[in-house]
């Protein structure tokens, strides 16, 4: 499977963070068998498990030839990485008493505006009849990234089940208080996308992620003959 840094029609500043993105994922590997030779096998289990996490998106895009941006490829792996290695294996979350508040913000709004990206797919696309609003898009993208936070939890509260482990650190609390920050950071996506679709359609917030999406993605889009407005 060819990187995705081969592509010639990268820019220079997406080739950078491709390899930050790479970086972090030789990190994994190294730590992995490192853990491995010293006979931790949880921690390795953890790094070789958060390394097939990062290699998603490239799995998405041979199976399916879906592109997503540059940037959504590296932050996705910035933050497993972050999360997961630096978070559960170094302690960070202990270290750093604003370490979860800034991933869980972080995560959300991302997720948000994977949210927006997905309600602009089904507004182009042609089997799909539909003409989605901005307050329903807006909608849809907060209750899609808070759905996956909430996916998130529950496999905290998996992981602390199944292998004794400590992600959810305090229990109900530090539930509460992630969800509470997974609300705020979809919520702010949510209201920004919904002013910038309603009163500037043209400087649409994530115009410059969405002109990537789309260019990558032409199989995507398809013109359409009629539309029902929601």
């Amino acid at each position: 499977m060819p990187l995705l840094i081969q592509d010639k029609d990268l820019a220079t500043a997406d080739r950078v963070q491709l390899l930050v993105s790479y970086f972090l994922q030789l990190v994994l590997t190294f730590m992995g068998i490192f853990f491995l030779l010293r006979q931790e096998w949880l921690s390795s289990f953890l790094s070789l498990g958060i390394l097939l996490l990062t290699v998603l998106p490239a799995l998405l895009r041979r199976s399916y030839h879906v592109f997503l941006p540059v940037e959504f490829e590296v932050l996705t792996v910035v933050l497993l990485f972050a999360s997961l290695f630096l978070g559960e294996i170094h302690a960070y979350y202990t270290k750093f008493w604003w370490w979860d508040i800034v991933l869980h913000t972080t995560s959300a709004a991302l997720l948000g505006m994977l949210g927006f990206i997905l309600v602009y797919v089904l507004n182009k696309e042609r089997r799909i009849n539909l003409f989605m609003t901005p307050g329903f898009i807006a909608l849809f993208s907060f209750a899609f990234s808070l759905a996956l936070g909430v996916a998130w939890e529950i496999f905290e509260f998996s992981m602390d089940g199944f292998f004794g482990l400590q992600m959810q650190k305090s229990g109900l609390v530090d539930t509460m208080w992630d969800l509470i920050v997974d609300v705020l950071g979809a919520a702010v996506i949510a209201v920004i996308g919904y002013f910038s679709l309603k009163n500037e359609p043209r400087s649409f917030l994530f115009r410059h992620l969405l002109r990537k999406f789309v260019q990558k993605n032409p199989q995507l889009f398809r013109r359409r003959r009629k539309w029902i407005r929601l």
